[in-house]
């Protein structure tokens, strides 16, 4: 026989991924869950059914380039959600929350590391900690939304923090991968370059984006041809990615700073003529490649791994550390606003827990992966758990709220 087309056989892992990821999103959706967590559920429903074709995906090269593309994108899309201006007008309580909500969770993550994989380096404990950092904006705004609070003080400090809370661990994970790179434990100096480089790159980009972006924009709208402002936003979004690349940072850096720069107003000139939006533009390129990323993440967990003796016990410490660390972070939310619903909203790990995880699949110490298959199995375990409780859990909070004013 002779040897298949790749590009058929492309299409046909696409047709599995898209198909699986939207039944999935659909059920989870209905049962009032975000949709993110139907598709890495599907991911783990397909990765362990007994088929060769089926296992053939989860080392195809074109699906793991389209699932990285897709993860620029959503960062593009979570930063196209804020502003350079709004991060600035959050105040010190969002930085206060967020400091916390990252500094908790990931050194309790790293105490949880160390205990339970003594033998592992400490470059692998850190990691583990840094997957702890993020919080999901997407999952707790749609949990606010949809039930009406998106204008209450706790959800704007929710919000503000979530923001600044990824920002900060986005520069966690690069100084963590920076070090790694460099092999053995790093040493202070080099933890404090990765961390100027990692907060000159985000200072210089930002800065250079908030000049460059409307005049970009500007000249974008100039342009008869179609497509000019989506050719504009994503190749300010590839163009900072790359740069992020270049100076040695993760390019889904680069992509969220690329969205935060980008504001409404640099679109004016092109919905005042009837066209959408840059964030509508993007939103259906988003819905092919996203869920490729969460659907092939799901693939490779091995269930069995759960079984190996210690992972499910690392699996709970880390759930456990993550729910603690979050809740705690609440503690730091000004007088009058309601300080567990700020920390049960900070505790979804989502689609940014993927993503570091993710990344953690693909480094290695001297050929070994950061992430091994266990430790993986734990830290998905660990991100579905914090995924399923918030939304009931912040319901009830907020519902609580609301009957006591």
């Amino acid at each position: 026989m002779a040897p298949q087309d790749p590009v058929a056989l492309l299409c046909l892992h696409l047709v599995v991924v898209l198909l699986a990821a939207r039944l999935a999103g659909h059920i989870a959706i209905r049962l009032h869950q975000p949709a993110v967590l139907g598709e890495l559920l599907a991911g783990v429903v397909l990765g362990a059914l007994p088929l060769a074709p089926l296992h053939a995906m989860r080392t195809d090269g074109a699906l793991e380039l389209l699932a990285q593309l897709g993860v620029l994108l959503l960062l593009f899309q979570v930063g196209l959600e804020s502003t350079v201006r709004q991060m600035l007008a959050v105040g010190a309580a969002a930085v206060r929350v967020a400091a916390i909500g990252v500094l908790v969770p990931v050194g309790l993550g790293w105490l949880v590391a160390r205990a339970l994989l003594p033998h592992e380096p400490a470059t692998v404990h850190a990691f583990l900690g840094a997957t702890l950092a993020a919080t999901s904006v997407g999952i707790t705004a749609r949990v606010l939304r949809d039930v009406g609070a998106s204008q209450m003080d706790a959800a704007r400090l929710i919000l503000g923090a979530a923001v600044i809370d990824d920002v900060l661990g986005l520069v966690l994970l690069a100084v963590v991968t920076g070090a790694i790179a460099t092999g053995g434990a790093p040493q202070p100096t080099e933890v404090l370059l990765i961390c100027g480089k990692s907060i000159g790159f985000l200072a210089i980009s930002l800065s250079a984006g908030v000049w460059a972006a409307p005049r970009l924009m500007g000249a974008a709208a100039r342009l008869r041809a179609s497509g000019a402002l989506l050719a504009a936003g994503l190749g300010l979004c590839f163009g900072f990615a790359w740069l992020a690349s270049v100076a040695g940072l993760a390019p889904i850096v680069g992509a969220f700073a690329a969205g935060l720069v980008l504001e409404d107003a640099h679109f004016r000139d092109f919905t005042a003529r009837g066209e959408l939006g840059l964030d509508q533009l993007v939103a259906p390129i988003g819905e092919l490649f996203i869920p490729v990323f969460f659907v092939l993440m799901g693939m490779r967990t091995d269930l069995t791994s759960l079984a190996v003796p210690g992972v499910p016990l690392l699996a709970l410490a880390l759930t456990v550390v993550a729910v603690v660390g979050k809740i705690v972070a609440g503690l730091g939310a000004p007088r009058g606003v309601d300080r567990l619903a700020v920390g049960l909203g900070m505790i979804p790990r989502g689609e940014v827990g993927l993503i570091f995880a993710g990344i953690g699949l693909g480094l290695r110490i001297q050929g070994e992966p950061v992430v091994t298959s266990q430790t993986y199995g734990a830290v998905l375990t660990m991100v579905i758990a914090t995924t399923l409780i918030t939304p009931p859990l912040l319901r009830w909070r907020l519902a609580r709220i609301r009957q006591s004013a």
